[in-house]
């Protein structure tokens, strides 16, 4: 079958196999679950970086503000749920015919990846799938991931492959022109004048232009990709609509020292200067952020909406992926295409229009570590010709 939103066809993965992986493990940065481990998770987060105590200490009372816990693992827990609820729906099995099991371990606080990875080799697993949350390339969303998978599996029997990145798929963008309409909706006739504000993690702008395989722009992958959903989420917003939109993409949640270059601009001064320039309504579209992680809810819900309330600025923050049908949908997908893919067939990926598609298995030079270039990682190939 053939799919408008797509470069070609949407390959039916026959099978419904994972065959030849026995597991999948869901890869997320994690957060704190009460507010005795905020700090204890910050420090984590931050370790090797110097930062002072004191500046951790301010950013932990982000966190306190929601009473010490971050949604993201009650947001893992749910797409761990969904995803299994899809395999059983569709009849997917495991390597060896059976259900697929479904693990789930973090980067920076309980369940770690460390012991997560161990309890997949002590359950009898070898052949091992990871879906990491977090849908863009770039260092600290990528590379710093497969760093954390090499050092989990070392000394173990595992051998792991990893899904590709998967935030130009059509069903990621599905939900995010899902979530503006609903948006656009909620501002009622300002609707019609309002300004589609694309928001996501600011990184230095060093990592930026080190992200992502060639072909990309001299800002790299990492913006290119998401110029790239941004487009397309205005394309099919505008087109469902009948009605052009104007779009920006910008960023929240700058850290490092003031001399450090981030990618800007903000999201506040941002809509200062869409308000300064006669905007009369913005949707902000969270399509850095698969779910409602600490900086959508902070630096969007509080942050974003307090400039805008400011400003007199009718404002709504349209929802993340989450557990919308075409994600968790597109996500089993690329699943059973990445086992294919693992079985020797060739396959057709699923992107919309422009879109790049992301590897399978990521070159030496690709996303480097700024402060340790030689770092082993896992799911890397030797040359360009071993590449997805």
């Amino acid at each position: 079958m053939t799919d408008p939103a797509t470069n070609g066809v949407v390959a039916p993965y026959d099978s419904g196999s994972l065959d030849p992986y026995d597991a999948i493990v869901l890869v997320s940065f994690g957060g704190p679950e009460g507010p005795e481990e905020v700090l204890p998770f910050l420090e984590n987060v931050t370790r090797g970086r110097g930062i002072p105590t004191e500046r951790l200490a301010e950013v932990g009372e982000h966190y306190f503000l929601f009473g010490g816990r971050s949604p993201i693992n009650d947001q893992c827990r749910r797409l761990r749920a969904a995803l299994d609820t899809e395999f059983r729906r569709r009849g997917v099995r495991s390597a060896s015919g059976g259900d697929v099991p479904l693990y789930w371990g973090n980067r920076n606080s309980e369940p770690f990846l460390g012991p997560e990875m161990a309890k997949i080799a002590a359950d009898g697993h070898r052949r091992v799938l990871a879906v990491v949350t977090s849908a863009y390339p770039s260092y600290s969303s990528c590379r710093q991931y497969r760093e954390n998978l090499y050092d989990a599996t070392s000394g173990t029997p595992l051998l792991v492959d990893r899904l590709r990145h998967y935030a130009t798929s059509p069903g990621f963008v599905a939900a995010s022109v899902d979530a503006t309409l609903a948006s656009l909706g909620q501002l009622g006739a300002a609707g019609e004048q309002a300004r589609l504000v694309f928001v996501t993690h600011s990184i230095p702008t060093s990592m930026a232009v080190a992200a992502g395989p060639e072909p990309k722009s001299a800002d790299g992958g990492y913006v290119d990709w998401h110029r790239q959903v941004a487009a397309e989420v205005t394309r099919q917003v505008s087109e469902r609509q009948q009605h052009d939109f104007g779009y920006d993409l910008v960023y929240c949640s700058r850290s490092g020292p003031p001399s450090q270059p981030w990618l800007e601009p903000d999201v506040n001064d941002h809509l200062t200067r869409l308000h300064a320039e006669g905007t009369r309504a913005v949707v902000a579209i969270p399509i850095g952020f698969i779910s409602d992680h600490m900086e959508v809810i902070y630096d969007l819900d509080t942050e974003a909406a307090e400039t805008a309330q400011g400003l007199g600025l009718p404002f709504v923050r349209a929802a993340t992926a989450g557990l919308h049908p075409g994600f968790v949908g597109g996500l089993v997908d690329l699943i059973l295409e990445r086992a294919a893919v693992a079985r020797g067939h060739e396959v057709t990926p699923a992107v919309i229009s422009g879109g790049t598609v992301g590897r399978y298995e990521c070159l030496p030079d690709c996303c480097v570590n700024p402060r340790q270039p030689g770092r082993p990682a896992l799911c890397q190939a030797p040359s360009p010709a071993l590449s997805g």
